[in-house]
């Protein structure tokens, strides 16, 4: 089941995402006293963030990893896991790096995948909440398309991270990353997919419809999922 949340602008996608994510947070620390979550990177999620951040709960029982990560020192503008540790630095809430501080841009990257699979091994599985976000061209998390795609869609159920280089490498970001594994994300309790703009609605539409034989990874990724999908989306 998908269900589809339209919202006028980005202020209002951004009060009604942190209460969406806030809500599974405060049911999984009811249901068992902790609550584990995945936070995209990118543009679009900053301004829910920081308003999520500010939210009251008991976030010294939350430990938030990024979905995915480039493979750059964690000071860097390009680390997600810098922006989600800026965002939560006011509340106790532990935020994990994927790249396992310090690392070098030049790292081996199928290196840094087993090292965060290693780190991830170390929480309760599966995780209450993986928030996606999706690029122009279709990736979601750091599944893009490139020599890694297939291992990171058929990684088996026990890996959750993996090292991966997109190719051709987007230049805004031209570095290799780590990201969770198809079988990571889609284990997950609950999953929120959070975009904007017309054009993005309409290759998640498409991607969505083509489910397993799209070519485009978040549709090969969500294909797979078997509890309710719940995007939020806005102009």
């Amino acid at each position: 089941m998908i269900e589809w949340r339209i919202h006028d602008d980005a202020d209002a996608l951004a009060k009604a995402v942190s209460a969406d994510v806030a809500g599974v947070i405060a049911d999984a620390l009811t249901l068992h006293g902790r609550a584990n979550i995945a936070l995209p990177g990118g543009t679009t999620p900053v301004a829910v963030i920081a308003r999520l951040a500010q939210l009251k709960l008991d976030w010294a029982k939350v430990t938030i990893i990024p979905g995915d990560d480039r493979l750059v020192d964690e000071d860097s503008p390009l680390s997600n896991v810098a922006m989600l540790r800026a965002a939560f630095q006011p509340t106790p809430a532990k935020v994990l790096s994927l790249a396992s501080a310090p690392i070098l841009a030049n790292i081996d990257y199928h290196l840094a995948g087993d090292r965060a699979d290693a780190l991830l091994a170390t929480l309760d599985w599966p995780l209450d909440l993986v928030w996606l976000g999706m690029g122009v061209d279709g990736h979601t998390a750091s599944i893009f398309v490139g020599p890694d795609l297939d291992a990171a869609l058929n990684a088996p159920k026990n890996r959750r991270a993996i090292g991966v280089m997109p190719d051709p490498l987007p230049p805004e970001a031209p570095v290799s990353r780590v990201t969770l594994t198809r079988a990571a994300i889609t284990a997950a309790k609950a999953i929120r997919v959070v975009i904007s703009g017309e054009k993005k609605r309409i290759l998640l539409e498409r991607a969505l419809s083509e489910g397993a034989a799209s070519a485009l990874p978040i549709g090969r990724v969500l294909a797979q999922i078997e509890q309710p999908l719940i995007v939020h989306w806005c102009l």
